[in-house]
């Protein structure tokens, strides 16, 4: 493990590295940023988020929590889609999950988390939306990593509900949402080709937020 102190070395000689090879590396890293990436990933230690997408800094930007999930409360990742795609104007929003995840392999368990239940419940909702499907899997790891891309293809869904995406997709078309799992035995990335306008054409009906869509029945209407 490394030593605390031994963090500020690593930066020196890091800062180093970079303006060896560019000197006016950090002076241009300052002036704004404008990354064509949204990355929403799990906050696990072992997936290094720039490294695996060999992107340097101000190339992506980035959200991470237990689990890669994007909750419709969750004023965090909200604001952080919102910002990417208002602001940013990212062309890309990629959702990342990886195989042996801790959060996907707790929600797999009955126990009582505490505070991690409310979160983890999340993930036990994605179960019971693909509960046959997971249920015929009789090995348990691979069903494990069969929660970990449905969770992922999920999330995405859950991205694509957002008004952000829908109305800048309508004005700019992009960005586009993906999906991927990290395979942290082997460091590659695999990505699980969500078809991003079927799944926007199928929710539009009901998640439709740009005004254009079908407008629902009023009640009282015949």
């Amino acid at each position: 493990m490394t030593d605390y102190n031994e963090i500020f070395e690593n930066n020196k000689r890091w800062v180093a590295s970079k303006t060896a090879t560019d000197e006016k590396f950090f002076e241009k890293l300052a002036l704004e940023q404008k990354p064509d990436y949204l990355y929403i990933g799990c906050s696990d230690s072992r997936v290094p988020t720039n490294e695996i997408m060999g992107l340097d800094a101000g190339e992506v930007f980035v959200h991470r929590n237990i689990a890669n999930l994007v909750n419709n409360i969750d004023l965090n990742v909200m604001s952080v889609i919102n910002y990417a795609v208002r602001h940013l104007q990212v062309k890309h929003i990629i959702v990342c999950g990886h195989y042996n995840c801790g959060g996907v392999k707790a929600a797999m368990e009955s126990e009582d988390l505490g505070l991690l239940n409310p979160w983890l419940r999340n993930i036990r909702d994605v179960y019971r939306l693909h509960k046959e499907e997971l249920d015929a899997i009789e090995d348990e790891h691979a069903q494990y990593n069969r929660l970990v891309e449905l969770n992922v293809q999920e999330q995405c869904v859950n991205v694509i509900k957002t008004a952000a995406v829908q109305q800048s997709y309508l004005a700019n078309h992009f960005p586009t949402v993906h999906g991927w799992v990290y395979d942290i035995h082997n460091g590659e990335l695999i990505d699980l080709k969500i078809d991003f306008e079927k799944v926007l054409h199928e929710i539009q009906e009901i998640y439709d937020l740009t005004g254009t869509g079908r407008l629902m029945r009023k009640k009282g209407s015949k």
